[in-house]
């Protein structure tokens, strides 16, 4: 399937599973992309930059109007990055020449030179370490899907295993075998990632706190730091300002 190149995506808008024979790097320079792989979900805001190894299945979904800039990197050049999906910090020269590269003919000379650009600068970026995995296992898929629909739900794993036909203690030993890690973990990374998107939309700290079932901002205010490596609404400015 093709992907756009420079079009705006609507709100919730998805894009179908698909692979390429080259990597990708996915930039949203408006509102946010959610990539999924079967190595996890991550999600980039403004201030990220999605990098899709060659052959990985991967699918898309908007977060606001997201107008995606897709730049192909070439298999010759993808051994110098991660061989596994990764998000990186868009750091203002990395920004600059990755737009600038769609402003160029495909194999130019000057094409060529901001791709090395944009590569030796990510190579230098933090990595984003928000990567949320995803099961294989259906019992497990059907409780994940069940909170990707609504992460905000109070529901215990006892109570999601009665609503899908699993026992709680299965569940909690799937969590642990297949996602090394457990219910409440996934859950509020899950639900820190859906942070990140609320926060780049300009929701407040208080409001994407309750929108996301904590019990109150502190709470969600502690959670987001452990995780992110910054206050939410430090993470609320940078991406701002970023957009």
């Amino acid at each position: 399937m093709t992907e756009p190149g420079c079009e705006p995506l609507a709100h919730g808008e998805d894009i179908a599973p698909h692979f390429h024979d080259f990597g990708q790097l996915r930039y949203a320079a408006s509102g946010a992309l959610v990539t999924t792989t079967r190595a996890g979900t991550w999600v980039a805001p403004a201030n990220r930059i999605t990098w899709v190894p060659p052959f990985h299945v991967h699918s898309s979904r908007s977060h606001g109007e997201t107008e995606v800039r897709l730049l192909r990197v070439p298999a010759a050049l993808t051994g110098q990055l991660p061989a596994e999906p990764s998000v990186f910090v868009a750091g203002a020269l990395m920004r600059e020449a990755y737009l600038a590269t769609n402003t160029e003919p495909a194999g130019s000379p000057r094409a060529r030179l901001l791709l090395e650009v944009v590569i030796t600068e990510l190579l230098r970026a933090p990595r984003e370490p928000l990567r949320l995995p995803e099961p294989d296992d259906p019992r497990l898929k059907a409780v994940t899907d069940l909170l990707h629909a609504d992460p905000a739900s109070p529901a215990t794993l006892a109570e999601l295993g009665r609503r899908t036909g699993s026992s709680e203690r299965t569940l909690s030993r799937l969590f642990g075998r297949e996602l090394s890690m457990s219910f409440h973990q996934w859950r509020t990374l899950l639900r820190v990632q859906r942070a990140l998107l609320e926060l780049c939309a300009g929701t407040s700290v208080t409001d994407t706190a309750t929108r996301l079932g904590w019990a109150n901002p502190s709470s969600f205010i502690d959670a987001f730091t452990d995780l992110v490596g910054q206050t939410p609404g430090r993470y609320r400015a940078a991406t701002r300002a970023a957009g």
